[in-house]
């Protein structure tokens, strides 16, 4: 990939060359902060402060030729405007051809424009990089945090492009309607958007999108789900890489993958309780059916985030595989009186989970462009795997015999998961292509016949540029390729090899972060997996109403992350969002516990949704948190950040679902109150720990 430095050197617009970012300077200034900290030339708050200055500077030097330049379209589209009002009153079908190419030019000169917008905030974004992993510092959260909320802010103007949408509505409306009704002067807005053919109109919202690829929702979701979107390709070579790597069915595939899974770990929840008493175990051990799919998911996460690093056709198939088997033995065990069947069925199941390799496909495979619009899917398939998974259980209520295999409430979810993961498995055989991992990125297209690199924009201007470069430029050149190399290395850091060497690169904040997804897990899987039986002993519920119930609770995910990711994400910071999450959790947890002597439905249900609604917004915002104070050595590799933390949910699901098992020895009676009190536990815990890391998460 061709460095920064010299791609913005080679994409710059000649004329506009003293407005754009100094990258040069920057990063030269990067490397003598860091020889000066070294010598106790300066200290860091002194280094912070000197370079904040700095980049205010080039910011601000960059917003006002912006201010500028969108003047200057703006007061020729006002020119244009009031010929194109002549041009209404006395038609001329000339005149409305040299005021469409008019338009066009301008049209041109906003693309430009719009391309340098781009270039400067991807030299910002890059510079702030650098010196974060220069000096370990998370300054780049804070300054723009700082710069983007103050009501002066320069950096909006580059980072959210205010001012320019005006400018980008008025050019495309006006070019729009001289393109399509050719001087008619009818208003666009009377007519289907798909009528808008003016290719300058496509270039325009082209680079509009660029700057704005994705939603805060999406971007949110793409969090939640531990993929982070990548920096868009800085070539057009590795884009083309990007869209060969990716098949459209085969996310499609991945995504049914995770709705699915889903809906397997969740369609015996209402009647694991009936399921075990039928063979001869108490109601409570349904934590221990339950959660034996968790216990298997803690290694098949490891071993599926290893296999995903060579292939994703055969984990996938492997995992189709293996969940048939395990939903036959779940189902079978019924007419075997056997526990433990039961129990192989689930762990079976467990091993099948493949959502390491459905994160690691979109990662990888999916171009950058509409990666977070995949996350996005991947999060919805998730929550609507959930939300379907209980009311699927809820409508399998049948019962009947077939030489002499039993099918009722308690077999049908097995039966009808096998029949699903066998129809997953031929559609997966036929329609799943393995992306080419032995593609490469050329940088610039090749000369047939010479095999020599040739940039086509380079020949064009190439007359105006000087044949030979003096001493000083050769130089600098070599200065900046120095500099490449030690970002090179510093880029190319080995990825953590073990668990252990992955732990140790944990700070405090990543631990508190990962404790809070345990703890939020942990609450989940407590309210989820005791529903039916404590539901039944205080209400008597039947499975059908516990299924409705749990239905209900996964609907409102996608509704939650929607008001969090769109509005609510964009008025408060995200530590301040996880610290008053955590709070509504607790006052959830504490209103569900039962301290008179009767047990209402309304304090149950209410107590539910305040828990539920507010793990759920607290995983969003955790898992974003932790995607950002994360190191970068845990952004690839098998043991990445999103194993880390599948693995802590994991775990909190196995331990939540053991203390039910534990807890009905004391009795039915007993078991609301007794699994509650560790959600409360390390519930204070975790807002106790993120008080004392606040400062540190940016």
């Amino acid at each position: 990939m061709v460095n920064f430095g010299k791609k913005l050197m080679a994409d710059q617009i000649p004329e506009w060359k003293g407005y754009y970012i100094n990258y040069k300077l920057m990063k030269k200034k990067v490397k003598q902060y860091g020889q000066q900290l070294q010598q106790g030339e300066k200290d860091r708050r002194r280094v912070l402060k000197d370079f904040s200055k700095m980049l205010d500077d080039q910011i601000e030097k960059i917003v006002l030729f912006l201010l500028e330049q969108q003047g200057l379209l703006a007061s020729r589209i006002e020119k244009l405007g009031k010929q194109r009002a002549i041009l209404q009153e006395q038609p001329d079908i000339s005149g409305i051809a040299e005021l469409r190419e008019a338009y066009r030019e301008v049209g041109i000169n906003l693309i430009k424009l719009l391309k340098f917008v781009d270039l400067n905030a991807t030299g910002i974004r890059k510079i702030l990089k650098k010196f974060d992993k220069r000096f370990g510092y998370r300054f780049t959260d804070y300054y723009v945090t700082s710069r983007s909320n103050h009501p002066y802010s320069q950096l909006q103007q580059v980072f959210k492009h205010v001012g320019v949408g005006a400018v980008v509505g008025a050019l495309s409306r006006n070019l729009a309607e001289l393109q399509e009704r050719q001087g008619s002067y009818l208003s666009i807005y009377d007519q289907p958007s798909s009528a808008l053919k003016d290719p300058i109109i496509d270039m325009i919202n082209s680079s509009v999108d660029k700057l704005t690829r994705s939603t805060n929702f999406l971007r949110f979701l793409g969090q939640h789900a531990m993929i982070v979107d990548e920096e868009s390709p800085s070539t057009a070579g590795e884009e083309e890489i990007e869209d060969q790597k990716y098949h459209f069915m085969s996310l499609m595939l991945n995504l049914v993958n995770t709705f699915l899974y889903m809906v397997n770990t969740y369609i015996i929840v209402p009647t694991a309780d009936d399921y075990s008493v039928s063979l001869g175990a108490a109601s409570t051990v349904c934590g221990v059916v339950i959660g034996s799919m968790a216990v298997a998911q803690i290694f098949s996460s490891i071993y599926f985030s290893a296999w995903s690093n060579k292939s994703y056709f055969k984990p996938l198939v492997f995992s189709s595989i293996v969940l048939f088997l395990g939903n036959i033995c779940y189902a079978m065990a019924y007419d075997m009186k056997s526990l433990t069947v039961l129990i192989i069925g689930r762990l079976l199941c467990g091993m099948g989970s493949a959502r390491a390799v459905n994160r690691r496909y979109i990662s990888d495979c999916v171009p950058a462009r509409i990666r977070m619009q995949a996350s996005a899917g991947f999060v919805s398939a998730s929550a609507l795997g959930m939300a379907c998974g209980p009311a699927l259980a809820g409508l399998l209520q049948w019962k009947f015999k077939v030489y002499m295999v039993t099918f009722n409430q308690s077999t049908l979810p097995g039966w009808v998961m096998a029949v699903a993961w066998l129809l997953y498995l031929i559609w997966l055989w036929f329609s799943f292509k393995e992306p080419n991992r032995a593609t490469e990125v050329n940088e610039a297209p090749q000369n047939p016949a010479s095999g020599q690199t040739v940039d086509i924009g380079r020949l064009e201007n190439g007359i105006a540029q000087p044949l030979l470069k003096d001493s000083v430029d050769k130089q600098n050149e070599d200065e900046d390729e120095v500099d490449d190399i030690e970002e090179t290395a510093d880029d190319s850091r080995k990825p953590a090899t073990s668990i252990g060497s992955a732990y140790r690169l944990l700070t405090p904040s990543v631990k508190v972060q990962l404790l809070i997804y345990f703890m939020l897990k942990y609450a989940m899987e407590i309210l989820l997996s005791e529903s039916s039986v404590i539901t039944n002993h205080y209400f008597s519920w039947n499975t059908s109403a516990v299924a409705i119930f749990l239905a209900i609770l996964g609907l409102t995910v996608l509704p939650v992350n929607a008001v969090v990711g769109t509005y609510i994400s964009n008025m408060f910071e995200d530590r301040q969002l996880l610290m008053v999450s955590q709070i509504t959790l607790l006052v959830g947890i504490i209103f569900s516990f039962k301290v008179t002597s009767t047990y209402y439905v309304v304090q149950y249900v209410v107590s539910a949704l305040v828990t539920f609604v507010s793990a759920e917004v607290l995983e969003g915002v955790n898992l974003s948190l932790l995607s950002s104070v994360m190191s970068s050595r845990l952004s690839r590799g098998t043991y990445n950040g999103g194993l880390l933390s599948t693995e802590a949910g994991t775990l909190a699901r196995v331990v939540a679902d053991c203390t039910i098992t534990a807890a009905g020895y004391l009795g039915v009676g007993k078991l609301l109150n007794v699994t509650l009190l560790p959600s409360l536990v390390i519930c204070v815990a975790s807002i106790a720990c993120t008080f004392l890391t606040y400062n540190s998460l940016f």
